[in-house]
């Protein structure tokens, strides 16, 4: 029986792109680098803010620092204005909930932008744990934070599940031993993640919840 749900944050619970594309630009060009593409941004998405800045950098290698500060910056500030909760999220977590299931969430976004999106779109909701990037826990798909996070839980590895959009998610469940469910909603295609070992999808919010409570 599952008694825990450990959901990855954008492109699982909250539709980020926009948000996260447009200051990702705007630290480019400050930099007099060239934009990339809503979709690129898309594809470097999943492995914190530092590998997407890398990415998006390219071949100046010379200014990554430089513009992942700058990223980092001006996206603690950002006001998440076209960030927006996916369809049936609301109504599943409340399902969730109301079963008794204790839900957290695990990101590779920085802490202090996960507590800004979590604040403004999810607070209501009453996650147990909201873990972003820190110091203090190395980014998935390293299991460390999952288990602590587990261990405060107190839940076992057969009651708790992970869920998630991207590869990171599935290889961070596959290393902490732990169920996982690859939503198809995010920024990842079905045969993305099944070359990844995936197994198990939820095509909506309504498919997710039901595969968590049967």
């Amino acid at each position: 029986m599952i008694k825990a749900v450990i959901f990855d944050l954008d492109g699982t619970l909250l539709n980020t792109v926009e948000d996260i594309h447009i200051v990702l630009n705007e630290s480019l060009q400050y930099f007099g680098l060239s934009a990339v593409s809503s979709e690129d941004t898309r594809k470097f998405l999943g492995n914190g803010a530092k590998k997407l800045v890398e990415k998006a950098v390219g071949e100046r290698r010379d200014l990554q620092q430089k513009v992942y500060e700058y990223y980092a910056l001006k996206f603690a500030r950002c006001a998440n204005e076209k960030t927006t909760l996916y369809d049936g999220a609301a109504e599943g977590l409340k399902t969730l909930k109301n079963a008794g299931i204790k839900l957290a969430i695990i990101s590779n976004k920085p802490q202090d932008a996960t507590n800004a999106v979590y604040a403004k779109y999810l607070a209501k909701f009453k996650f147990s744990e909201v873990l972003g990037q820190t110091e203090y826990y190395p980014l998935k798909p390293d299991p460390e934070s999952t288990l602590t996070l587990m261990d405060k839980l107190k839940v076992k590895k057969d009651e708790c599940v992970f869920v998630g959009d991207g590869e990171t998610d599935v290889a961070t469940a596959a290393a902490a031993g732990i169920k996982c469910i690859s939503v198809l909603w995010g920024y990842r295609s079905r045969t993305q993640l099944e070359e990844v070992g995936a197994k198990i999808f939820a095509k909506n919010f309504s498919e997710l919840t039901n595969l968590i409570l049967s």
